[in-house]
């Protein structure tokens, strides 16, 4: 059974996507556990404020399938297909990690967001501390200690989303 990171986004209503998504998660994968939930400014383009976290959970799919369920999340809870990469967003899932796997298809993993967003690395640093990044070879607790945090602006918030309960 592998063990994934998936990175959730929002900035269109980002606590009722945000919900929307674990409860989707919750229902693929069964157990899940979440990092606290970060608010950023949006990269790449000028928008709303995102919220971001990252959650951990268990699979026996492929990855080709975990990708698919995503797109699936994204589609069902209003993210238009085609959309700019650079756009504001009602819920975007990345697959961060599978596992150690290496690979480019069907998507690059370690995702190199990992090592150049912020608000991807701090909530991975906070749920996977002691975990080495296949490539870097370092833990994401270590890697977020050495990071620049004036690149990106990022504050944790409070938000209980009570699924969890």
């Amino acid at each position: 059974m592998a063990k994934i990171y998936i990175s959730l986004g929002s900035n269109i209503e980002p606590q009722r996507y945000l919900l929307a998504g674990l409860q989707e998660l919750l229902t693929i994968f069964g157990d899940i556990s979440c990092s606290p939930v970060y608010e950023s400014e949006s990269v790449g383009f000028k928008g709303d404020n995102f919220l971001n976290m990252v959650v951990s959970a268990h699979t026996l799919l492929p990855v080709e399938a975990v990708i698919a369920s995503f797109k699936a999340i994204e589609l069902q809870h209003g993210r238009l297909p085609g959309a700019k990469k650079f756009a504001s967003r009602t819920l975007d899932l990345d697959l961060l990690l599978y596992d150690d796997l290496i690979c480019n298809t069907p998507v690059i993993l370690p995702r190199p967001e990992i090592l150049t967003n912020a608000f991807v690395l701090w909530p991975l640093a906070e749920l996977a501390p002691a975990l080495v990044h296949p490539t870097a070879g370092k833990s994401y607790a270590q890697l977020w200690a050495e990071y620049d945090k004036s690149r990106q602006k990022l504050w944790p918030v409070a938000i209980d989303f009570g699924l969890l309960a």
